[in-house]
């Protein structure tokens, strides 16, 4: 998985450490819902059941490959 030094060190704080890889590219691959940004970025929301259902939501580069942020967004509801 390709990341932005951004992401790296986004990572490091304690509300996103226990983000799993494997859930960031679960909805890389299968997004629930998708949108690009004005920037020529996208957006991708996925639910992770083993989160307590919670939404995650990816932000990728204009690449689609490299993963500049992710976080669970307390304001997507689906």
């Amino acid at each position: 998985m390709k990341t932005t030094r951004y992401f790296d060190f986004r990572r490091s704080r304690p509300d996103r450490a226990v983000i799993k890889d494997e859930w960031i590219t679960a909805i890389i691959e299968k997004p629930f819902h998708r949108e690009i940004q004005q920037d020529g970025r996208f957006r991708l929301w996925g639910r992770v059941d083993e989160a307590e259902g919670r939404y995650l939501r990816v932000i990728l580069l204009g690449d689609e490959e490299t993963v500049h942020n992710a976080f669970f967004d307390r304001n997507y509801r689906g």
